[in-house]
């Protein structure tokens, strides 16, 4: 077959280009990037692995007239095995790769997608045959072969019809299906070939396979057609790729230094938290310690935030349906919120047939019936008929639903905190008014992304919401970003950028006017343009009723956590009707922020487990100190000093079982406690402790008031190492349970 059809686009029969340097030059309208790449040398070309062109990257061997909108010059950067941007296209194409490995090895394979991830990259398929992680040398090898080759990635255009047929004539069903339901109106599909590897595909790609220098299959896991459970089940296989062999390596090094790191391996191993299945997965059960290291994040951000003048709340754990269809959050997410809870049965009968009209599962004769139940349940449906429109059923179904009290399992505090402003008169006096809790909500997430503490079905928000007028907003957005920044800092999280998250103004998931939209948005870029700290802005990844600051953390080894988040809303004051008086004496809506520099309470203890390897520095150490008694005759003189540890606000355990004390000094370097007081006979004669540091070791002897003034000044100024050096410590002693100087 060619590479191209009828569908192909006609080119112009001249574009300009421009050039990052500002340069710009006619060329033929089938000049490609690499033409571009090779006129200015050979060795740029040979680096070559994509472009970009007007902001959307492409294959550098695509003909650039394709791009063209008018005749105005399009900007061209060429992107090489430096550019960041060239990763991601390598993997893409690596998957490519790997699934024509797969399609050699296996019979009756039916391919799904193969996206990027932010690690690599993986392929759904439906296979007869079950994959394991055994079948993955042969595969592997397969690839080899694949890349050896050096084969072009070939893109070709064809029209709807002529894409279905060829993928019928491939035996690649999933692939109809998804030009059949899946691309909407789209008239035309993109197709690319690598040999006898034909795949439907956006692209873009890289040049050749050669350029694949570094690649590895990582796991095998089960999957679902479009992520849709009732629908058909696929084996998922992952890999990665680079353009180097060392960058693979470094790789593979961070992701056993995170195995290592695992914080249900180290949660478990210090008891720290438990989650249990007869409980209900997703829910955490915070065990003593994890609890003392929660407390002390809670106490510590409670005591900052009365002194910067906010004011704690509670909210209940439940509220009514109508509540969260006020703010949005429902039915807007209701796929990952719990089942409305009903008084009645028959109310859950009405939400479960409202949901069957809305999935479009209830016949004609089903919805005559249904009305008919609900007249003799005593809904007032005077107004229905059969030929009425969906939406107009579910308006019946709604009010029949509202007679009968409905309450979700709180999804946000938001709503709450919004009936809390309106419990009495506001005038701008009060204003800023900022409202905090740590406020305890549910999601139902699915369970397959669940882990851990880092996603759960019960969370913990360190949430705040500040009401103020329309001029605080830019001093209070500042505030609040100053104190994420602080919080951060404080545990020694200080690689962190900030990504300006906006609405994409093609999807429908929000909620408000386009005017408080691009208000808000402009108020948010000019806060974060006046901050001084760096951002980059992400379309699409805004809240459904505002834009957002979300800093991303690096942790020690380099990952990115997504942690605080700030948020300006001018959606929910208008949905809750909202109201203020001010300086003139008429009403006014009221501006709302807002803000979670942990995030959750779950996702930052889980993180902080593992950005310190579970070592946590000595303020937020959950076991500070460990009295180590020589033996049996030395018990009381131990819980004495313990007693004195304790009066003065350190977290302090003695270790009163049988054993000599080296073998104490191990299990309490291996429980990660950050110093070990020994006392034996001389000791309590002295009125001393032999104190040990977990990482230094013996620190000599001294007297029980000296060694609390260390330790608490310690404590009290937050310095333990600096924290990539603490956490690489923690690690050390994680793995290699050294005990330092022996005692």
């Amino acid at each position: 077959m060619s590479t191209a059809s009828s569908a192909s686009p006609s080119l112009p029969s001249q574009i300009q280009i421009q050039l990052p340097d500002g340069t710009i030059a006619k060329h033929p309208g089938d000049t490609t990037a690499m033409d571009i790449a090779k006129g200015i040398s050979e060795g740029l070309a040979r680096s070559v692995m994509a472009a970009e062109v007007s902001g959307k990257i492409v294959d550098a061997n695509r003909p650039l007239g394709e791009l063209a909108q008018d005749d105005s010059p399009m900007p061209l950067r060429l992107l090489t095995n430096r550019d960041s941007e060239s990763l991601d296209v390598l993997r893409h194409s690596a998957a490519h790769v790997m699934a024509r490995a797969v399609m050699r090895l296996y019979k009756g394979v039916s391919l799904a997608f193969g996206p990027t991830t932010s690690g690599g990259f993986y392929y759904d398929f439906d296979i007869p045959e079950k994959i394991s992680e055994d079948d993955f040398p042969k595969i592997e090898a397969e690839i080899k072969k694949i890349i050896k080759e050096k084969e072009p990635f070939e893109r070709f255009i064809l029209d709807r019809d002529e894409a279905r047929k060829l993928c019928n004539d491939l035996e690649q069903d999933l692939k109809v299906e998804h030009i059949e339901t899946g691309l909407g109106d789209q008239p035309t599909v993109s197709f690319y070939r690598q040999g006898e590897f034909v795949d439907l595909c956006r692209g873009p790609h890289i040049p050749d396979a050669g350029k694949i220098k570094a690649i590895k299959l990582m796991s095998i896991a089960g999957a679902y057609w479009k992520g849709d459970a009732s629908g058909r089940q696929l084996q998922r296989l992952y890999g990665t790729a680079f353009f180097d062999k060392k960058e693979l390596a470094a790789y593979l090094e961070r992701l056993e230094e995170a195995r290592r790191r695992d914080h249900r391996v180290l949660g478990k191993q210090h008891g720290l938290f438990a989650i249990n299945p007869e409980v209900g997965q997703g829910l955490c059960l915070w065990l003593p310690k994890g609890a003392r290291v929660r407390s002390t994040l809670e106490d510590f951000l409670r005591k900052e935030l009365l002194s910067r003048g906010y004011d704690p709340v509670y909210s209940p754990h439940i509220g009514r349906v109508e509540l969260y269809e006020t703010s949005g959050h429902f039915p807007y997410y209701r796929d990952s919120q719990f089942s409305p809870l009903f008084g009645s049965e028959a109310g859950g009968m009405i939400d479960a047939w409202t949901q069957r009209l809305e999935a479009g599962t209830l016949g004609k004769d089903d919805e005559e019936k249904l009305m008919e139940a609900a007249k003799v349940l005593g809904a007032d449906i005077p107004d229905y008929k059969p030929s009425a429109s969906n939406e107009e059923k579910r308006a019946v179904l709604h009010r029949w639903q509202s007679v009968h009290e409905r309450y979700l399992v709180k999804p946000m505090n938001c709503p709450h905190h919004c009936h809390m402003f309106k419990a009495q008169p506001r005038s701008y006096r009060q204003l800023p008014l900022r409202l905090f809790e740590f406020g305890t909500v549910y999601r139902h997430e699915q369970t397959g992304e669940l882990n851990g503490m880092l996603r759960v079905r019960g969370l913990t928000q360190d949430d705040a919401h500040i009401f103020c007028t329309a001029e605080q907003v830019e001093a209070e957005f500042k505030a609040t970003i100053d104190l994420t920044k602080f919080v951060l800092e404080a545990v020694g999280l200080r690689d962190y950028r900030v990504q300006l998250s906006l609405r994409d103004p093609k999807s429908d998931k929000y909620v408000g006017s386009e005017e408080n939209w691009t208000h808000a948005e402009n108020a948010l870029r000019e806060v974060m343009q006046h901050s001084g700290l760096q951002f980059n802005e992400e379309q699409g990844e805004a809240a459904f009723y505002g834009p957002k600051a979300d800093f991303m953390v690096r942790d020690c080894i380099g990952r990115s956590w997504q942690l605080g988040t700030v948020q300006l809303d001018y959606n929910l004051p208008e949905r809750f009707k909202l109201e203020y008086t001010g300086t003139d004496n008429a009403t006014h809506r009221p501006v709302m922020i807002h803000r979670a520099p942990f995030g959750s309470m779950e996702r930052f203890t889980g993180m902080l487990i593992e950005h310190f390897a579970g070592a946590f520095p000595m303020w937020l150490s959950p076991e500070q100190v460990r009295v180590l008694p020589l033996s049996d005759k030395s018990i009381d003189y131990a819980v004495a000093v313990a007693k004195q540890f304790d009066e003065a606000g350190l977290k302090v355990t003695i270790d009163n079982n049988d054993g000599k004390v080296q073998a104490k000094i191990r299990n309490a370097q291996l429980d990660l406690v950050n110093y070990m007081a020994v006392v034996g006979p001389k000791e309590a004669e002295a009125g001393h402790v032999a104190l040990r540091d977990r990482i230094e070791g013996d620190l000599g002897s001294m007297p029980i008031a000296e060694a609390i003034a260390k330790l608490t000044k310690e404590t009290d100024e937050r310095i333990v190492r600096q924290a990539v050096q603490g956490t690489v410590d923690g690690a050390a002693a994680v793995d290699s349970g050294a005990t330092g100087h022996e005692y």
